[in-house]
């Protein structure tokens, strides 16, 4: 199966914005950084500590940068930035596409439809690492939009260092291909479930980026 012709992000503008649901991280971090920085002039001690605050401080933006993308063609598009880890039939016809985010990745997801948003449900769970088996039992959230293909069905799974997913929208709201729908904080995993008849486009180790990559073939 030959991979989609997206495997890197596109952005439509120049610009690259924070992710909504960034600051209990990201504002604690800086304002450390920038406070050793003023006080390193004047002490050895906050010398020490600005390298490595800095360090984090430009860490934490890099990985809460939210790029604008121009939205790719298809019936349905990756929600998440990352790697297709499986993709497996289910007993009830669907086929789930796992895509697992490393901490590299951009972490906001995206509708990978256009429709209204069902349901948004959380459930507690563990911490396992994303890309273990296991993984299924961890904290996630559940979504369901009603498309034009049915009921879609997609899960935010939280993963060892990922101990918070954002929702940016209630149930309820209607959503257009490629909107932003909510955060998950550092590397996780999101599946999303085609409808029976519905072929899949990408394979097992391909790239893919959110709102870009096609994941069903016509």
């Amino acid at each position: 199966m030959p991979h989609s012709q997206t495997s890197a992000p596109r952005d439509s503008r120049a610009g690259v914005r924070l992710a909504r649901g960034a600051s209990p991280w990201l504002l604690p971090t800086v304002a450390t950084a920038a406070l050793s920085l003023v006080r390193a002039r004047k002490s050895g001690a906050a010398k020490v500590v600005a390298v490595p605050a800095t360090a984090l401080a430009a860490g934490m933006l890099w990985f809460f940068r939210d790029p604008e993308r121009e939205i790719g063609p298809g019936r349905v598009i990756s929600p998440a930035d990352g790697v297709v880890q499986s993709i497996m039939p289910w007993k009830d016809g669907r086929t789930r596409v796992a895509i697992f985010m490393s901490p590299l990745n951009v972490h906001v997801n995206r509708a990978p439809l256009s429709g209204e948003v069902t349901s948004v449900e959380h459930i507690p769970g563990g911490f396992v690492p994303a890309f273990n088996k296991e993984s299924e039992n961890n904290e996630r959230v559940v979504w369901h939009f009603d498309t034009e293909l049915g009921d879609i069905e997609m899960i935010q799974i939280a993963g060892a260092v990922a101990r918070r997913i954002v929702p940016y929208i209630p149930q309820g709201t209607k959503v257009e291909q490629g909107d932003r729908i909510g955060l998950i904080r550092f590397g996780s995993r999101v599946d999303i479930y085609l409808p029976e008849g519905v072929e899949v486009a990408v394979e097992v180790g391909q790239k893919t980026v959110a709102g870009v990559t096609r994941i069903d073939r016509d």
